[in-house]
């Protein structure tokens, strides 16, 4: 699943693809689960003829900037990307709109699960979904009191509060699982009782994994082989961690959830 990273990664591609070229047409499949509010036609009047002038994003939205508004925005869904190519053959299955730019250059959409979204938007950071998210850990990651305070308030486990997009936008499974693991925090603590030297260490490597994970444009192979990342997946019986030691797997916030016991005590 696309997560913050990742969606930073597609945004600077297509920044770097096609930033200050004109699209010259718009090609759409209909689809009422994946264009939002808006029928696919409608996107493409809209977008043809207009001039990318930037992309933005926070959290897993990312809109393109055009001359003119309405804007497109995307959001990623588990399995939507941007794609950038030039020839009509590299289209992508299970594309969803596809914009041809006057160098030829040519960004398509791809969703095979229909759990992304199209939208248009005139004001995307002020209209939802976005105007309803909490911070982004790249854009503008608060201090350490905002913390404090936000997690004093707050009885659910500490795994579930990262995973929560109105409290920090575009952090997803692996990266929550990634930071608690770092911070030697178990994801099950409820987020009141964490220490001010845990929610410390806590903000710090949210920082850290993230900050990381962007500058290498998301490729895994680049991650540190001390993070939890490279052995967390599939649940495999008698998984260890880089150090030799057990993972372990359950559902804490209604997700997937691997942890280490040896270094992230049990909450009592």
């Amino acid at each position: 699943m696309p997560e913050l990273p990742e969606v930073e990664t597609a945004r600077r591609d297509v920044e770097r693809a096609a930033c200050g070229h004109r699209i010259s047409r718009v090609s759409t499949v209909d689809d009422t689960i994946v264009y939002e509010g808006v029928r696919a036609d409608a996107v493409a009047a809209a977008l043809t003829g207009r001039t990318l002038v930037g992309l933005d994003r926070h959290g897993k939205h990312l809109w393109m900037k055009l001359d003119r508004r309405p804007w497109p925005m995307f959001h990623f869904g588990m399995t939507g990307w941007l794609h950038v190519y030039r020839e009509e053959k590299d289209r992508p299955r299970f594309w969803k709109i596809e914009l041809l730019f006057d160098h030829g250059v040519r960004v398509a959409y791809r969703d095979p699960r229909r759990l992304g979204r199209i939208r248009l938007r005139h004001d995307p950071p002020g209209e939802p979904p976005v105007s309803e998210l909490g911070f982004d850990p790249v854009l503008n990651l608060p201090g350490l009191a905002f913390f404090k305070a936000q997690l004093a308030r707050r009885k659910a486990p500490i795994k579930a509060v990262l995973l929560d997009q109105s409290f920090s936008a575009g952090v997803g499974n692996w990266i929550a699982d990634e930071v608690l693991y770092q911070a030697r925090i178990h994801p099950a603590r409820r987020a009141d009782t964490l220490s001010g030297a845990e929610i410390a260490r806590l903000r710090a490597k949210l920082d850290c994994i993230v900050t990381h994970a962007v500058k290498v444009g998301s490729d895994e192979a680049h991650f540190p082989r001390t993070w939890l990342f490279h052995y967390r997946w599939g649940k495999t019986k008698g998984a260890v961690d880089g150090r030799c030691r057990p993972i372990s797997f359950g559902q804490i916030g209604g997700r997937t959830t691997a942890w280490v016991e040896a270094v992230q005590a049990r909450p009592r």
